[in-house]
């Protein structure tokens, strides 16, 4: 059984890689970059500030950091502990699969870090901002959902990699969510507008 899961899960990830095209890869590379996404979390935090106190905003600052740590960590765990090879590094996927990026990364991939931290961020920050916003998770859950898919696209990830990393980071995004509204109620740091 979980050898056809396996084998299922390399045959959607060889359709789904092989649908890239050179056209599209600078794109998906610049997509995958975790730097090229700096604009946007400022941009949230600056949401943030404006719907929160100060001291609310540091809080959640804090429990963002420890989200992105403890949500990282856990798939290092995974990662380290499965021993499950990424794609690339398999001589018998090379020939029928597109490498895009330079290097292929570290030996294991499962489970996929940039889909965990991204999903856990687009709950959490989704979550906080709503009442202003109620529209904004979809948007960062999309914004999610395409991180995850890039990591197929360039060849560093399978599905079920990025699948169940976007389920660790939406349980991880919810916890730290309730996580973060106890903190700011424990400290007193109330919403601006309550």
């Amino acid at each position: 059984m979980i050898d056809q899961i396996l084998q299922l899960d390399t045959d959607v990830f060889i359709f789904l890689n092989s649908l890239g095209t050179k056209a599209w890869d600078p794109f998906w590379l610049a997509y995958t970059s975790k730097f090229n996404w700096i604009p946007l979390y400022a941009l949230l935090l600056y949401l943030i500030s404006r719907q929160m106190r100060l001291k609310a905003v540091l809080i959640t600052v804090i429990v963002v950091a420890l989200m992105i740590l403890v949500t990282d960590q856990v798939t290092n765990l995974f990662k380290n502990g499965l021993h499950r090879l990424r794609p690339c590094h398999l001589a018998e996927l090379v020939d029928s699969m597109r490498l895009v990026k330079s290097g292929c990364g570290g030996r294991y991939g499962f489970f996929s870090g940039h889909a965990s931290n991204t999903m856990a961020a687009a709950i959490f920050m989704g979550l906080t901002l709503k009442k202003q916003f109620k529209y904004l998770i979809y948007v960062l859950i999309f914004w999610a959902f395409l991180m995850s898919y890039s990591r197929i696209y360039i060849g560093v990830h399978y599905p079920l990699d990025v699948l169940l990393g976007m389920l660790f980071g939406l349980m991880m995004g919810i916890l730290f969510y309730k996580l973060n509204l106890y903190a700011i109620h424990k400290f007193n740091a109330d919403y601006k507008n309550q």
